[in-house]
């Protein structure tokens, strides 16, 4: 019997009153992981005890973070430590978790209030396990991976930014701007062409191609406004015909303030032409992927 559990990005973002990339890093482990029979941290039903493992931070010793754990009973959010890696856990009583909203903030409730002090890799949410002791198995069996990723991340948060654009007020300056553009429209209008809907579509065709170069080019200079104050970035799928840019920044946390001021000001630069979601701190969702998997073996 096998299960996966796998680190992703959660895309839940709460904004940020106020926008790098110089490389594009993720960084992947597959590992795989074997239970004795009596042991197994996958199958356990659904009332039974176990530990909701929120992620994994550097310690050698014992944290509490206070009763903020998730499932409404003021459950310890404490660590469970394998030599100086440790995850963060609270007991729990229910082993499958609805990814309703309550949980959800719960969860990441307890994220924000850990990366407050520590560098946290995150896990996926109900990531549950039964007992510390197959938790420790786990950070044994993957000690040097979590060790490597914890270095890459240590001191660093995420920051997101999407940024829309007025679709309409871009094509009235395309139509000003381009010079071919410009003398074609205007041709369409003063000689009222007989071919008008092939004329028009010629012109839309036009417009298009040049507000897909408008894109990359806007793309390419908030990239490059951006470029001196992170460490990393990461490109995700825009959304909509109105975003034009959709990514994550790897940024060192005693640089956030420089990164702020720095979006500020590229965000100021395009004034109402393009609309800024600058969100964060969050911990490296978009940068850690870590996937465990986990096997059944027989105890003999």
């Amino acid at each position: 019997m096998q299960a996966e559990v796998i680190t992703q990005p959660r895309k839940t973002m709460t904004p940020k009153p106020a926008v790098k990339p110089r490389k594009n890093t993720k960084s992947q482990e597959d590992v795989r992981v074997k239970f004795a029979e009596n042991s197994a941290p996958t199958g356990a039903a659904a009332g039974e005890s176990g530990r909701y493992v929120y992620g994994i931070l550097q310690s050698r010793d014992r944290i509490d973070f206070g009763r903020v754990g998730i499932g409404g009973a003021g459950e310890m959010v404490y660590t469970v430590n394998y030599q100086d890696i440790a995850a963060v856990v609270s007991n729990t009583s229910v082993y499958i978790f609805d990814p309703t909203r309550e949980n959800a903030l719960a969860h990441e409730h307890v994220i924000e209030t850990v990366m407050k002090t520590y560098t946290i890799i995150p896990m996926s949410f109900g990531t549950v396990f039964r007992t510390d002791n197959d938790i420790r198995e786990v950070l044994k069996s993957i000690y040097a991976s979590l060790k490597d990723v914890l270095h890459q991340m240590s001191g660093k948060l995420e920051f997101g930014l999407k940024v829309n654009w007025d679709r309409d007020r871009i094509i009235e300056d395309i139509k000003q701007e381009d010079e071919e553009i410009r003398k074609f429209h205007q041709e369409i209008i003063r000689k009222h062409l007989q071919s008008t809907y092939l004329a028009r579509m010629q012109l839309g065709r036009m417009i298009d191609k040049a507000l897909a170069e408008r894109s990359i080019s806007y793309v390419r200079e908030i990239y490059e406004a951006l470029r001196g104050v992170c460490v990393a970035s990461r490109d995700n799928q825009p959304i909509g015909d109105k975003m034009i840019m959709n990514a994550a920044f790897l940024v060192e946390r005693d640089r956030e303030p420089e990164f702020d001021e720095a979006v500020n000001t590229v965000a100021k630069k395009y004034g109402q032409r393009l609309k800024f979601k600058y969100t964060g701190p969050w911990p490296p969702y978009n940068f850690v992927n870590i996937r465990l998997k986990l096997e059944r073996v027989g105890a003999g």
